[in-house]
């Protein structure tokens, strides 16, 4: 492997916080897929894929619809090949008659220049690999790789971009040049190895050559199923594009989590980990399992950093000698009552001790001061105290009488 000059590395930048603890997001340019804008200032935007065939128009059309009407922003569908790219004709129009216009994004594989341009014609985005945009057969016996096969490779690449760059560029469509650290061209991964390096390197090709172009409706993705090969790849990609003078959004996602509580924990610790550094403006959490599955993880993990307001976030200590209530079974009433609203932040605290300290930010409180009674606060104001028998539904009544109640 060629020894690399002045390698780049991957050191985390310092969190941008506020003296509040909210999070300084990376200044981004705003890039549209269709009424959707990722990056710009804009909400950090949710997308999934659909399971289904493309071929299967019905059955896309139905998925797409699913998933949107759950809160998924960006519906990504395969498109393998020319036929899978026709049919996207008929699902938009399919879409459009019976449900809503949905941003749609297609995933374009290997040498598929056409069936790029094809779907282009029907969709808001069109995503690229560049690992698999041209292909490159590995020479076992390769000693090293030459300039001029470097260009000679970047000229087909640009050959077959071109036309691509061109049509979105003209349509005010986007492009998400979407970078697996599992399928890294021969060329990145003979010169810099299977590294975030080589991620960040084959993604800085594809842009210099969409710039060439004047086209800048960019969004970038580097992917990864291990979760430090994600966050050192976009902490990396960030570095570069500030010596750059680059500002493409970027799509997070830990690629083939797998599925359950696992796949959820290693979806939020990379996700999480470079939102809260102001890294990132669009998520996907991709399981092994129904693609409306993934949209509340989303939603959870952006609730938890303060990004989006979806749900009651619910404050709750984990219980001790001095609480006097069932902790677990108040909260799992509390959330039966109330989880349909939005906005609010309610907490259940066990005892007075930590209670009104640890519950400041709360609009509501639900406190044990007292043996058989509940405290009820809202903010940090005590309201009333009450049979502990009552304390949810007083609870409500509190909400109710602030105007801030719904019917579920």
């Amino acid at each position: 492997m060629q020894t690399l000059p002045n390698p780049v590395t991957t050191n985390s930048p310092s969190l941008d916080l506020s003296t509040d603890g909210s999070i300084h997001r990376r200044k981004t340019r705003p890039v549209p897929v269709g009424s959707i804008t990722i990056g710009g200032g804009h909400p950090v935007a949710v997308q999934s894929m659909i399971n289904e065939d493309t071929l299967d128009i019905a059955g896309s059309v139905a998925a797409i619809r699913r998933l949107h009407e759950i809160g998924c922003e960006i519906v990504r569908v395969t498109v393998p090949s020319m036929a899978h790219a026709k049919a996207m004709e008929e699902i938009r129009q399919k879409l459009y008659a019976t449900y809503q216009p949905v941003p749609l994004v297609a995933d374009v594989h290997h040498n598929g220049l056409k069936i790029a341009l094809e779907a282009a014609k029907f969709v808001d985005n069109v995503r690229i690999n560049p690992g698999l945009y041209v292909f490159e057969k590995p020479k076992p016996s390769r000693s090293e790789y030459t300039q001029a096969e470097f260009e000679e490779i970047g000229e087909k690449i640009r050959e077959t971009l071109e036309p691509l760059v061109i049509v979105l560029r003209e349509e005010g469509k986007s492009m998400r040049i979407g970078v697996n650290h599992g399928s890294l061209a021969e060329r990145m991964l003979f010169t810099y190895g299977d590294t975030p390096e080589g991620m960040v390197e084959s993604a800085i090709e594809f842009i210099r050559l969409c710039e060439s172009l004047n086209f800048y409706n960019l969004e970038i993705s580097l992917k990864a199923s291990k979760v430090s090969v994600m966050i050192a790849a976009n902490r990396l990609m960030v570095k570069r594009m500030d010596e750059l003078s680059m500002d493409y959004p970027l799509h997070l996602g830990v690629t083939e989590a797998g599925d359950g509580e696992y796949g959820r924990i290693k979806s939020t610790a990379g996700i999480g980990t470079l939102l809260a550094e102001g890294i990132g403006d669009t998520i996907r959490v991709s399981l092994t399992e129904a693609p409306e599955k993934e949209i509340p993880v989303c939603y959870g993990i952006l609730q938890a950093l303060g990004l989006r307001r979806t749900m009651v976030e619910y404050v709750a200590c984990p219980s001790c000698g001095r609480t006097l209530f069932n902790l677990e079974e108040v909260l799992h009433k509390v959330r039966e009552s109330t989880n349909h609203l939005t906005g609010l932040n309610i907490a259940v605290m066990g005892c007075i001790v930590n209670g009104p300290g640890e519950m400041a930010d709360a609009d509501y409180g639900y406190v044990g001061k007292q043996a058989g009674y509940i405290s009820l606060y809202r903010g940090r104001e005590e309201i009333k105290k009450v049979p502990e028998e009552q304390g949810v539904q007083e609870l409500i009544n509190l909400i109710k009488a602030d105007g801030r109640w719904i019917d579920p």
